[in-house]
């Protein structure tokens, strides 16, 4: 087929259909383009959602650790505040004996051999033992002890006495043998730590 039109009309069809490329061309690159911002725009935003939790995560698990630190310190503190006043307890219960025992050889009268000395509580005081020459010297040492002049005992009470006949040839210099049961004195001084200390 002959082509018989003008050259100059020929061109122009020609552009024509080169124009018609081209914007199908551009109108591609221009939806290749959005697709591609849209696509940015959408990252952008998932990454700073991301950003956000795991920013909120970090700040709740700091949290968390600063509470457990806190409770953990609050243990520790009423941990020691709890040893504390059982050392006091403890230490406001001992008896301090060298000084109790000082104080009893005061009280103890002649021909008097102190054998036996027990704490069954130290709250309600101690068990005295001794061994005497007779039943006099007993109940003396009870009266003794009893003895509010003493700052020992509020109250000394005789739990027996016992006195036995020596036997024949037999050189036992303390045949009876007494066991009191005495109470310390609210503020005694033989304690480790006094009751006045503990106000």
């Amino acid at each position: 087929m002959i082509n018989l039109l003008p050259p100059e009309l020929k061109q122009e069809y020609h552009y024509a259909r080169r124009n018609t490329s081209l914007r199908r061309i551009v109108g591609l690159f221009g939806v290749g383009l959005i697709g591609l911002v849209l696509l940015c725009a959408v990252g952008v935003i998932y990454l700073k959602q991301t950003t956000n939790t795991f920013k909120s995560q970090a700040e709740i698990a700091a949290q968390s650790l600063v509470d457990q630190k806190q409770n953990e310190v609050e243990k520790t503190v009423q941990s020691i505040s709890s040893n504390l006043k059982l050392a006091v307890q403890v230490l406001s219960q001992e008896v301090l004996f060298s000084q109790l025992l000082k104080q009893l050889a005061v009280s103890i009268p002649a021909n008097t051999n102190l054998t036996g000395l027990s704490i069954t509580d130290v709250r309600s005081g101690v068990d005295i033992t001794a061994r005497t020459v007779d039943y006099r010297t007993a109940t003396q040492l009870q009266v003794n002890l009893a003895d509010p002049a003493n700052k020992i005992f509020a109250k000394a009470d005789i739990v027996s006495i016992t006195c036995v006949e020596p036997a024949t040839g037999s050189s036992t210099k303390y045949p009876c043998t007494i066991v009191i049961r005495a109470s310390f004195v609210k503020d005694n001084p033989f304690l480790f730590i006094s009751n006045k200390v503990k106000k």
